[in-house]
């Protein structure tokens, strides 16, 4: 892995980590709670990825720092300063929700295409969309299962067609211009999902009457 690479991971560990203690802090959890909480958001579309591929155990085990990164993040969450800023206003929550999701989405979204290439699957394309989607969207899916909430991938948000369309960018550039494209399809690909956020598009269907 080269450090790249693992500085994206951390970086995504750190943001999934916050939404996930984020949840757990709204839902009144204790501090056992919130920590495991964040731990699952940050690490479990990581152990997914690694289950699929063959890689047992999963990096999370093998590494300490990934474990050890999402749970001082939930930490600092728990922090009365910053417990007192986000329940202040729904609208703080919310954005900060926003923000943490998208950066952990699309750093995982981009890791977790790569890792399907350098395993050797580069020209199954199917598989390395189907990886990276659920890198992206694994962890954030097992937060909301855990915390008694519907997925937001199902409910609220485009996270999952976001997370399918930065594969699918990564996929298309990494075969003309090679590992250069990482940060490229990530960075199309969170373009777009905020062009997908400001046309409304998580608007719920009207019923017919």
């Amino acid at each position: 892995m080269t450090f790249f690479v693992y500085a994206l991971e951390i970086i995504g560990t750190v943001a999934f980590a916050i939404s996930g203690a984020m949840v757990g802090m709204k839902k009144r959890m204790d501090f056992f709670g919130v920590c495991i909480l964040g731990l699952v958001t940050a690490c479990g579309g990581g152990a997914i990825r690694d289950v699929l591929l063959g890689k047992l155990p999963p990096v999370m085990f093998r590494d300490s720092s990934y474990g050890a990164t999402a749970i001082i993040a939930s930490i600092i969450v728990l922090l009365p300063i910053v417990q007192r800023a986000i329940s202040r206003e729904q609208k703080i929550y919310d954005q900060l929700m926003l923000v943490a999701d998208s950066a952990g989405l699309g750093v995982f979204t981009a890791v977790g295409t790569a890792a399907a290439i350098d395993a050797g699957f580069g020209s199954n394309y199917l598989f390395c969309i189907f990886l990276g989607a659920v890198t992206g969207v694994g962890g954030g899916a097992l937060r909301d299962v855990l915390a008694g909430n519907p997925p937001y991938i199902f409910v609220k948000h485009i996270y999952a067609c976001a997370s399918i369309l930065g594969a699918i960018l990564y996929v298309a550039l990494e075969q003309p211009l090679g590992k250069t494209a990482l940060p490229k399809a990530n960075l199309q690909y969170l373009t777009k999902k905020n062009n997908f956020k400001k046309k409304n598009f998580r608007k719920p269907f009207k019923k017919r009457p």
